[in-house]
């Protein structure tokens, strides 16, 4: 992830709406949530919520999919790792990428360590 895209997601959740309603997602899982339900959920009208779901979803934070009649939104959770890791690149001022990695696939969340090289730092701005 490149500081632009850092940016625009970190913009994105420094709202309290959007901040609960990308952790509500998250918790969901890659099933996701139908609008409805997560406007019930989190006491938002949904004229309101249909604008933080935008913001999130310009963001690349989550995904919108058509499900018959309704539209279910679903953490992007590539993006919440790539941002994990930007935010923890060179961590205590080593070599080193160390980032919580969630993979709602497997069922857990683990710590995932790599090494970097200079060109790879340079390349992140």
């Amino acid at each position: 992830m490149d500081q632009k895209r850092a940016i625009v997601a970190l913009g994105a959740l420094a709202q309290e709406t959007r901040l609960a309603l990308f952790r509500l997602l998250v918790t969901a899982g890659p099933a996701g949530l139908p609008a409805g339900v997560i406007a019930e959920r989190l006491g938002v009208q949904p004229s309101s919520l249909s604008f933080h779901l935008a913001q999130l979803v310009h963001a690349g934070l989550i995904t919108q999919r058509r499900l018959s009649r309704q539209l279910i939104y679903s953490a992007e959770y590539g993006a919440m790792n790539a941002l994990l890791a930007y935010l923890t690149e060179n961590c205590c001022g080593r070599d080193m990428v160390s980032a919580p990695v969630c993979d709602p696939a497997s069922g857990c969340c683990t710590e995932a360590t790599a090494k970097t090289t200079i060109a790879q730092k340079t390349n992140h701005g």
